[in-house]
């Protein structure tokens, strides 16, 4: 495996404005309190389910980047059981500048992850070029192409930028359980059921050539969108859910 940098070394959040007031301190404070208690306890439920979980890890000779770096992908939805199958390998994380993505980082740093903070919407080409970097230096990202708003099951286009720009792999992971709950959220994200059968399965690596126009992005995230979603339905198929959605499409 790729040697990283201890988890404890994570870019920091924004900075805070010189200018702010008292009052707008105390509210700062107040929220960062609050996404490490929400962090803590969202970490806690995340492990003692994945504990009780049994796991089959299909191909997982293609999760070792052998020294060098890699972008591993799946859906929004289903990132609770990648999150503790790629615990504490100092793995990087991008995770918004939103209040809500305060909750993820602490979240995703209890799981020993390295944060960079950006997203498609603020900061994200920055974001991308930096976490490009990490990578090229032989970092591994995890990485949900669909966050942080969707539309869910999208690949957008800075998964597709950070893999051009750092000549990585992108491997393609879908994910599925027996037994679980479907959250009413834009990504129906999944939580198993304590004791589930769960289903994890590795795709082969996908590059992306440099020097990209537009088009030729769009043409690879499809790609990469369609890899996810067949291995996500072949997961589907094992956990006894056959009827995937035809709008996720698995064909070119």
């Amino acid at each position: 495996m790729a040697t990283h940098a201890t988890p404890t070394s994570t870019t920091a959040s924004p900075e805070v404005p010189a200018s702010e007031t008292e009052a707008q301190r105390r509210e700062r404070l107040r929220h960062e309190r609050r996404a490490q208690r929400l962090g803590w306890l969202i970490y806690l439920i995340a492990r003692t389910l994945y504990r009780t979980l049994r796991l089959s890890l299909i191909n997982p000779e293609r999760l070792d980047p052998q020294g060098k770096g890699a972008i591993f992908v799946t859906w929004h939805g289903r990132s609770l059981i990648p999150a503790n199958l790629f615990r504490n390998r100092g793995y990087w994380a991008l995770i918004s500048l939103s209040r809500d993505g305060e909750i993820q980082t602490n979240v995703f740093r209890h799981f020993g992850f390295q944060i960079v903070r950006g997203s498609t919407g603020r900061g994200g080409v920055r974001a991308a070029l930096q976490m490009a970097r990490k990578v090229k230096e032989g970092g591994v990202l995890a990485f949900t192409p669909d966050g942080p708003r969707g539309p869910t099951h999208r690949v957008q286009h800075g998964v597709i930028l950070m893999a051009e720009k750092s000549g990585a792999p992108i491997i393609p992971i879908g994910v599925s359980a027996d037994r679980r709950w479907l959250m009413k959220s834009w990504d129906a994200y999944m939580i198993p059921k304590p004791f589930a059968r769960a289903f994890c399965i590795v795709g082969d690596p996908i590059y992306i050539p440099p020097d990209l126009d537009d088009a030729a992005r769009e043409t690879m995230a499809r790609r990469v969108e369609v890899a996810i979603n067949r291995l996500e339905k072949e997961a589907e198929r094992l956990a006894g859910h056959p009827n995937y959605p035809a709008e996720w499409t698995t064909e070119l």
